[in-house]
């Protein structure tokens, strides 16, 4: 059974919006996830420290906003989205979940 995905949006202590996900993405949700980016014009960081499962589909969405958008990771996702190329396109934060500040 598959985790649902839940979208919040919101803005960092700066003021640049923030939109954090939780649950899982993929092919069933992704579009709910590409119409929240889509919605938020400008600058956009994106938690997915609460992600528990990305796939190709999830990918996908965020290949397609990578020039506007700064990610938020924990160390178990870091390596999908370095070896799918998405490192080299966008900032790609890594946090543990004990930790509040990102590295990277």
């Amino acid at each position: 059974m598959t985790t649902p995905l839940t979208l919040t949006a919101g803005h960092r202590p700066d003021g640049t919006p923030l939109l954090t996900a939780a649950g899982e993405i993929d092919m069933s949700n992704s579009e709910t996830l590409a119409e929240a980016i889509t919605a938020t014009p400008g600058h956009l960081v994106i938690d997915l420290t609460a992600v528990d499962y990305l796939d190709s589909a999830g990918l996908a969405v965020l290949f397609t906003h990578a020039e506007r958008i700064e990610i938020i990771a924990t160390p178990l996702l870091a390596p999908v989205l370095t070896i799918s190329g998405l490192t080299d396109l966008t900032t790609v934060h890594t946090i543990t979940h004990d930790s509040a500040e990102p590295t990277g």
